[in-house]
């Protein structure tokens, strides 16, 4: 009787499926492996970048995405980048992404290490931003909007409540760091993680 490894496994498919799915599975790790060791240190890459791997590959250093930048937020790892050295990122403590809607960066790129994601800005995240409530002054009996009014994305991205207390929506927020940055409280009431795309 001859049984059938899909059936033992509980795998749809047949035999290429199944070697699909496998190499499929021990590619990603590999890749994730090679990221680790070639950029251990997580950068903040214009919008549209390609996942790191691919993107130092298809990255020339041209340095056409960085003139276009209309808040010039975008800048050039210095030589010992490694890797990276020439590529461009932004440093969402100095000067983040204030998210134009056209992504003149992307459009920009010659080679596609920037590509355009299917829907603009709709659903991609350049970061992922968490809210600290116990370190905004709106909960110590202080007014404050600047986080508020500071956002690119507007109210699909934060608001505030009926107690004037910013209220941050995920699902419309692009992680770009705005809040962080303009935020008075000492340390920001907003923490921004880098993007693992």
């Amino acid at each position: 009787m001859r049984v059938d490894l899909h059936e033992l496994l509980g795998l749809p498919g047949g035999r290429r499926d199944f070697f699909r799915q496998s190499i499929g599975q021990w590619g990603e790790r590999l890749l994730e492996q090679t990221e680790r060791r070639l950029a251990p240190e997580k950068r903040a890459r214009p919008p549209g970048a390609l996942p790191e791997v691919a993107f130092l590959t298809a990255c020339t250093r041209c340095g056409a995405c960085e003139p276009v930048c209309p808040p010039r937020a975008i800048r050039y790892l210095p030589a010992s980048s490694g890797l990276g050295a020439g590529t461009p990122w932004i440093d969402p403590k100095s000067q983040p992404c204030i998210v134009c809607e056209e992504m003149p960066c992307v459009r920009s790129c010659p080679t596609g290490a920037l590509t355009m994601p299917d829907h603009g800005w709709h659903g991609y995240r350049l970061g992922r931003v968490e809210f600290v409530p116990e370190r905004c002054v709106t909960y110590q009996g202080t007014p404050c909007r600047v986080c508020v009014d500071a956002c690119p994305v507007g109210e699909r991205a934060l608001t505030q409540d009926e107690l004037g207390h910013p209220v941050l929506r995920w699902e419309g927020c692009v992680g770009c760091g705005v809040c962080v940055r303009e935020c008075i409280s000492s340390p920001s009431s907003f923490a921004l993680t880098i993007a693992e795309e």
